[in-house]
């Protein structure tokens, strides 16, 4: 019996043995560091002997009058990337669907999918000339209609939406090959049934296709809710300028200033175990949210 076991499943047993050294050393040995949130840390001094302060970096923070407003952006900033990130693949995965022409529709699916393979350090450098309020192929469409000219990476009002905008741009093709794959396992005789009913095109979308996607709809919708807090680190960094902080500024871009920037790190330390200990109660509920109503589990 030992020898079949050691013949049989020893190797699988270092295969995961190798990988659960990896995570803990590079996902739990750095939690060692959480303990500067609670300290006035100074790297000369290290862990043990930066002087211990409590909470008071937690009641510094709130303290601030850029928190609020930076916890308000994060928030915003996700949940419309979250809808829109969710209605726009549904929509390009079902009329995709409807064509019947395949070396189109591969065509198609392939285009919308190559963005999702670029670095936003790379579309950044892009979008920047695009948008670009004195050469960029924008607004030199919106000068030619007449209107004026929209710095659309400096304004306000409008950088939320140029963030939430190019996301989608960037990731509805990986969601609408999801969603293309759901579209698959619908039963081809629903699809017939309803034909014989007398259902038209869109009857059909209405009545099956739909019906049929539903639980994956809801199982990706609820998985997304434990990302409320990520905003998305990377594009935000590469876009956004000082001239922004009021409506661009997330959680992650204000630690990262706190932190490396201004060098205080027991204050930006305490920022990332903030959001850290809401995203663990978010993404926990959405288990258990996907358990209950796709009947998705992890164990």
């Amino acid at each position: 019996m030992l020898r079949r076991w050691w013949a049989n499943d020893l190797p699988l047993h270092i295969m995961v043995w190798v990988g659960l050294v990896f995570v803990l050393i590079f996902a739990y040995g750095p939690m060692v560091g959480l303990v500067i949130a609670f300290q006035k840390f100074v790297p000369t001094k290290g862990l043990f002997g930066s002087d211990w302060v409590g909470l008071d970096n937690f009641h510094y923070i709130l303290s601030l009058p850029d928190t609020r407003q930076v916890i308000y952006n994060t928030v915003f900033i996700s949940i419309m990337k979250l809808a829109a990130g969710l209605v726009a693949p549904l929509l390009t995965a079902l009329l995709l669907n409807e064509i019947r022409l395949k070396a189109f529709k591969r065509t198609v699916q392939t285009i919308v999918y190559l963005p999702h393979f670029l670095s936003w350090v790379i579309l950044s450098g892009i979008l920047l000339d695009v948008l670009s309020p004195n050469f960029g192929l924008l607004n030199d469409f919106i000068a030619w209609l007449g209107f004026d000219r929209v710095f659309f990476l400096g304004n306000d009002h409008w950088f939320p939406f140029v963030l939430v905008g190019t996301d989608v741009w960037k990731e509805f093709g990986f969601g609408t090959i999801v969603y293309l794959a759901a579209l698959t396992g619908i039963n081809p005789a629903l699809y017939e049934a309803a034909v014989i009913d007398g259902a038209g095109r869109w009857k059909q979308t209405i009545n099956v296709t739909l019906p049929g996607i539903v639980p994956i709809v809801v199982l990706l919708m609820t998985l997304s809710l434990g990302n409320i807090l990520n905003a998305g680190f990377d594009q935000v960094f590469n876009l956004y300028s000082p001239s922004v902080y009021s409506s661009g500024d997330i959680l992650d871009t204000y630690v990262y200033r706190l932190g490396l920037v201004n060098f205080d790190f027991g204050v930006a330390t305490a920022v990332g175990l903030f959001k850290s200990a809401v995203s663990l109660v978010l993404i926990s509920g959405s288990y258990m949210m996907a358990y209950r109503f796709a009947n998705y589990r992890i164990f």
